[in-house]
């Protein structure tokens, strides 16, 4: 008999497997490996299409049948076996339920009919409750083939239904490559084919809808027709997309055999879906959203519950998961998963502690949480000093808090938690692993206890152990950019070669995650923009500056100026309204942030855009973010007082009408989770993990969002690449830091005798004993006295540079080190204090004074080639924390003020005219003088205002350079083709001809 490759023969083959009827079911821990928790309990059944009712969506049979076998008293009070009012009555009261709770929360709840409480799903028994397993085999686990689902279509059949006890959970549309369809075809198959009002099609009566080939998995949790979002639910290959090859059978058979065998499904059901309310802030409704996880993020949570489960407390695990893959579910889930893990009916850990500089995350554990537990009673929220000590005497399960707060939360703590164990969970791990933040935690929950009869070196001892990773804790840590120390602290080791390499346990690369459309490619439209300027001299003489340092003062000069940012700010809104709204991005929803340098720059954008949005009367508005208070106009202003409601709103309302432009200020470019954010326009230097994290508020998928766009005033295309080259795979550290090298570091800072061992000693006692600061100054006073007479300015540069390195790798190296050095920690101790009171080196500012010399005379900007910048598609290696002192004067290089304005207007550029100084001529006098004459524009300056005088103005400027087209046919295209060009001109003529009077020298 030949092969069945046909769908058919695919839908047969599912089925088979699932009720094992081929006998291939995969080994118990094939299944666990891959991320299924205990053994697979392959009981699935074979249902029969004709016992589904389909005005009630239920399988009765099987229903009935459960409900026999495990309440069987309800059969009859409920009139199960005949179609009776009774019945009729409760099946509209479980219908009832399950359109207003969804599916879920009927089968982990229940139903209360009358005086009736039905369970209509039996949890997973923990190990070694045989009663509770007994109950859970009762559960009925089948599939259908051919489901023909509508009351009024009955040609339409679903390939595959799944049912517990009766309920439908999830539907199947299958296709095979072998017969020239795909995962593509039955995704729109359901697009097209199944009507979202359906009844089994509508929100929440199915917890997932799948589309299957015979190489990859779609689903979709909530059907919308044409609007139905799929996503991806695959293994990944080689970094990217798809499904690895299967030695064993088809790549996408891990679906029917493990994520959906009875035990990991129900674990699904009980751990992971939930339905999300969120309300709306312009219309005061409440939106729903179902999550289901996809397959990284399931198989990461069960892998470490796994490992946690088999090896207790004490591990490092590293996440590398890209942004915007789901972090905060994926974390939610652990946190709320490692809380209940037991080993032998003992929890394997006492507290969950989740590190996070995001509320969005606390709120989004505590609504997940809210579906298996009472909230209150299991999360706290540490935010004052003395918090986490009283959570953790009142039983809080989960306790969240933030890394900066660490230290002042922490040191309350008493001595009597050393037998407990913590899980501490870190979302972006950057600034909370290593050095005092560490210490303070790991002191904390060890409960170190100060004897004050220890001598120095053994209190020295026990700090350095306080530093060292607890050996009571086991710490996860997710990020998307990992740094050095990141990898070095919490990565796998391994042996390539000679070398000893650091790479994430589990990753979910940016490449798979763009290749798998679940996030976008936010360099696939980027565009830099170059500025142009020419600054004059205000001054006659010709003073020397420092070339160097003057460039950078003049770039921020002039991109500070008002000129400027008021032509970048309608660069903006223009590129905003006639690319993003005209062309209906996100369908209409779409928004922008607009990334500036600091504080004063985004209150001066915020002023420009919130101005020319009102000029063009665009009925968007503006919103600015910053943090603190900023002086302005001698007046304090908080964003609160700008935008006009509380700082807690901005992130609800930019999701809503008339906000349309976020403008921050070191706010919202990392961790901000907002999928209708579709253009950036930036403004601030941008390189590496500053880079990757800021452009990737861009990249969260929506059903509507196809791509977008970053407009780049300030970086080049190289910089951005290179930044996030190290991120599209795998990221690996080359090698581990050289401890050694301490040595070295410690042998320089001896050697210029800035403090002796009795310095160190003595000061590390004193502190250590808790002695007042007028006992410890003298010390560090003598040391400073030193410094600045022994040592040159380059000895001061060189000395104070490798104290800095000691300190900072000292403070990383301390928590991994199988070793202790007590001298080490005294000369920690002693440069902790020491550095903040070291004087930078007397450097003169010899590029003083040049802003009071030069004013700008023009500024352009020119929009650049719409670039894809294509990643290096290979892991990429990073080195380790770097070492070396690096502390070095640069030499100043001085010139003329004239050529320093000379080599900046030409490394920016200026227009390319083909006759410069007769177009200059032209620009500066002949136009402002012959729009100056036009009767209009003279009427319009005496008689009406000055909007009705700039009308005027463009209309007689107009006319003057049409009548130039003849002989200035280049002039008259710059005029036409490039708004830049056209705006700075009418600008520059206004300013020289209002209510100037007609023939008088115009101003220069």
């Amino acid at each position: 008999m030949k092969s069945d490759t046909t769908e058919g023969g695919l839908e047969a083959l599912i089925v088979a497997d699932m009720a094992d009827t081929r006998g291939t079911q995969s080994s118990p821990n094939a299944v666990r490996d891959s991320g299924a928790m205990l053994a697979a309990l392959r009981n699935w059944q074979i249902g029969d299409p004709k016992d589904y009712d389909r005005a009630w969506t239920l399988d009765l049979t099987q229903f009935t049948e459960f409900i026999r076998s495990t309440q069987p008293a309800l059969v009859s009070a409920l009139s199960l076996e005949e179609d009776t009012p009774v019945r009729q009555k409760f099946l509209g009261r479980l219908q009832g339920e399950i359109t207003k709770r969804g599916i879920i929360d009927v089968l982990r709840k229940g139903v209360k009919h009358g005086p009736h409480e039905v369970t209509l799903f039996y949890a997973t028994p923990t190990p070694g409750n045989t009663a509770a397993q007994a109950r859970f085999r009762l559960n009925r686990f089948t599939v259908t083939r051919q489901l023909r689902y509508s009351v009024d279509d009955t040609a339409h059949a679903l390939d595959l239904a799944l049912f517990i006890n009766g309920l439908p959970i999830a539907t199947f549309e299958l296709k095979n490559s072998l017969t020239k369809q795909t995962v593509a075809d039955a995704v729109e198959q359901y697009r097209r084919d199944r009507d979202p009002r359906e009844r089994l099609f509508e929100f929440g009566r199915c917890m997932v809808h799948f589309a299957v080939d015979d190489a990859e998995v779609m689903f979709c949790t909530h059907l919308k027709g044409k609007a139905s979002w799929f996503l991806p639910f695959n293994k990944g290959w080689n970094d990217g997309a798809g499904n690895p090859p299967n030695p064993d059978g088809l790549k996408t058979d891990y679906l029917w055999k493990e994520i959906l065998a009875p035990t990991s499904l129900a674990n699904i059901i009980e751990n992971f879906t939930q339905i999300i309310e969120k309300r709306d802030l312009k219309t005061g409704k409440v939106k729903k959203e179902q999550i289901f996880p996809r397959f990284h993020q399931l198989d990461v949570v069960r892998q470490i519950l796994a490992s946690a489960r088999a090896h207790g407390t004490g591990q490092r695990v590293l996440i590398q998961h890209s942004a915007g893959s789901g972090k905060s579910n994926s974390i939610a889930w652990l946190a709320h998963q490692l809380v209940g893990l037991e080993v032998q009916s003992q929890p394997v850990f006492d507290s969950v502690i989740v590190v996070t500089d995001r509320r969005i995350l606390d709120q989004q554990i505590k609504d997940t949480i809210r579906h298996f537990a009472q909230v209150g009673a299991t999360v706290g929220h540490a935010e004052r000093s003395g918090d986490l000590k009283a959570f953790i005497a009142a039983g809080k399960k989960i306790i969240i808090t933030t890394v900066q707060k660490f230290p002042f939360i922490l040191q309350d703590i008493g001595s009597d938690h050393k037998e407990r164990r913590f899980a501490i969970v870190i979302d972006e791990a950057h600034s909370s692993q290593g050095g005092k933040a560490s210490a303070a935690l790991n002191a904390a929950l060890t409960g170190i206890d100060e004897d004050d009869d220890e001598i120095v070196e053994d209190r020295i001892n026990t700090i350095i152990e306080g530093r060292k990773m607890l050996p009571n804790a086991s710490y996860f840590a997710f990020t998307a950019t990992p740094k050095n120390k990141t990898l070095e602290i919490f990565g796998k080791p391994y042996t390539e070669g000679d070398q000893i390499k650091h790479r994430a346990h589990y990753s979910y690369t940016m490449k798979q995650a763009i290749q798998e459309n679940f996030i976008l490619d936010v360099l696939k439209s980027y565009t830099p923009v170059n500025s142009y300027y020419r600054l004059v001299k205000t001054v006659e003489a010709d003073p020397e500056f420092d070339a160097k340092r003057a460039n950078k003062k003049l770039r921020r000069f002039v991109e500070s100026h008002d000129h400027a940012i008021r032509l970048k700010a309608e660069i903006m809104v223009d590129h905003f309204h006639d690319h993003v709204v005209a062309l209906n991005k996100i369908g209409g929803e779409a928004r922008a942030m607009v990334v500036t340098s600091g504080i004063e720059r985004a209150i001066q954008y915020f002023q420009a855009i919130s101005a020319y949005l009102l000029e063009r009367k665009s009925p968007y508005r503006a919103i600015v973010a910053f943090s603190g208070e900023h002086e302005l106009g001698g007046t304090k202003v908080t964003e609160a007082s700008l935008n006009g409601f509380p700082s807690k709103d901005i992130a609800d309302r930019i999701e809503n009408d008339p906000y349309r432009f976020l403008i921050c200020a070191d706010k919202f470019q990392t961790g901000y989770d907002q999928p209708l954010l579709h253009t950036m326009y930036v403004d601030k230097t941008l390189s590496n993990i500053k880079a990757v994290q800021t452009l990737s508020r861009l990249n969260r998928a929506h059903p509507k969002k196809h791509d977008t766009f970053v407009l780049d005033f300030m970086n080049d295309t190289e910089t951005i690449k290179k930044s996030f080259d190290r991120f599209y795979r795998t990221t690996i550290l080359s090698e581990e830091t050289d401890p050694n090298k301490l040595h070295d570091l410690k042998a320089t800072l001896d050697a210029c005798q800035v403090y002796g061992q009795e310095d160190l000693d003595r000061l590390a006692g004193l502190y250590l004993g808790g002695a007042d600061r007028d006992k410890l100054d003298p010390i560090l006073d003598g040391c400073v006295a030193a410094y600045l007479h022994t040592l040159d300015e380059d000895g001061q540069v060189a000395f104070k540079g490798s104290a800095k390195a000691f300190a900072r790798t000292y403070a990383f190296l301390s928590a991994i080190l199988p070793f202790n050095s007590p001298e080490w920690e005294k000369l920690s101790i002693f440069l902790n204090f020491l550095i903040p009171k070291l004087p930078a080196p007397r450097e003169e500012d010899l590029s003083k004074g040049i802003l009071e010399a030069i004013d700008m005379d023009s500024y352009r900007v020119e929009k650049q080639t719409v670039e894809r910048l294509i990643l290096a598609d290979e892991d990429h290696e990073i080195d380790p924390v770097p070492l070396e002192g690096g502390g070095h004067r640069p030499e100043p290089e001085l010139d003329r003020l004239s050529n320093i304005l000379q080599s900046f207007n030409d490394l920016f550029g200026n227009i390319d005219w083909a006759d410069g100084d007769r177009i200059r001529k032209l620009i500066a006098e002949d136009i402002p003088q012959r729009v100056a004459a036009d009767e209009a524009y003279r009427n319009a300056q005496q008689n009406s205002d000055k909007q009705n005088a700039r009308i005027e103005l463009d209309k007689a400027l107009m006319s003057v350079i049409i009548g130039l087209m003849k002989d200035d046919t280049q002039l008259f295209k710059q005029f036409s083709d490039n708004r830049d060009f056209r705006r700075w001109l009418s600008d520059e003529v206004f300013a020289a001809t209002y209510h100037q009077p007609v023939g008088s020298p115009l101003p220069r």
